[in-house]
């Protein structure tokens, strides 16, 4: 595959591309440790968007997991694919925690978090880029990002496991518009407690 471009993501920046059909985009954790979130939209009508609830219940059916790996395939609402997953270093990668905002940390880590930057508002930034809003916000996904269901039921975010270099990729199945919010959560272990750079190579 001959290489469409190849970028390097600060800590805590946003980043979108257009990945057109057929097109793979890896995303590379350099430094181990670092979620990286993405929400995904139909390039040609915005309104389809990824679901997650679409996406876990297919798999279920199929008697698959919660989590995403290789083979997984993401869906819209409107039930068609969008991307799938074809190579992954890390394992498992969560659709289920969502996004952090401002409001989720203050509510979770108290109220001097209250001005910490955020997924959501890195999210807010690149959808204004494409003339969409806070109300185009759907479920997204934790790239690199470990959380594991206790048999209670609760979520807990735990120390990513990728190691340096580990890498996700994915193919698009439709002309897709991908963001990308590369984590600048400190309260919680799914960085290390330290947001570190990624790197982002679209290939066809």
């Amino acid at each position: 595959m001959s290489i469409i471009s190849d970028t390097h993501v600060p800590a805590r920046a946003p980043y979108s591309a257009l990945l057109k059909k057929g097109q793979v985009m890896k995303i590379v954790d350099l430094e181990s440790q670092q979620a990286v979130d993405a929400l995904f939209y139909s390039a040609e009508d915005t309104t389809e968007r990824y679901s997650a609830q679409d996406t876990l219940a297919t798999q279920a059916a199929s008697g698959g997991r919660y989590d995403l790996t290789t083979g997984s395939v993401l869906l819209s609402n409107e039930g068609r694919a969008m991307v799938k997953l074809v190579a992954d270093t890390c394992g498992f990668h969560d659709t289920c925690a969502g996004a952090c905002s401002c409001e989720s940390n203050t509510v979770r880590f108290g109220h001097e978090t209250r001005f910490m930057h955020s997924c959501r508002e890195n999210f807010i930034a690149e959808l204004g880029k494409y003339g969409m809003s806070k109300r185009d916000l759907v479920s997204n996904v934790n790239f690199f990002m470990n959380v594991p269901i206790r048999p209670n039921g609760e979520l807990t975010v735990d120390d990513g496991v990728s190691e340096p270099g580990g890498y996700v990729e994915f193919q698009a199945e439709m002309d897709v518009l991908v963001l990308i919010s590369n984590c600048p959560q400190v309260n919680n272990p799914c960085n290390g407690f330290t947001p570190t750079p990624i790197q982002i190579i679209i290939s066809e």
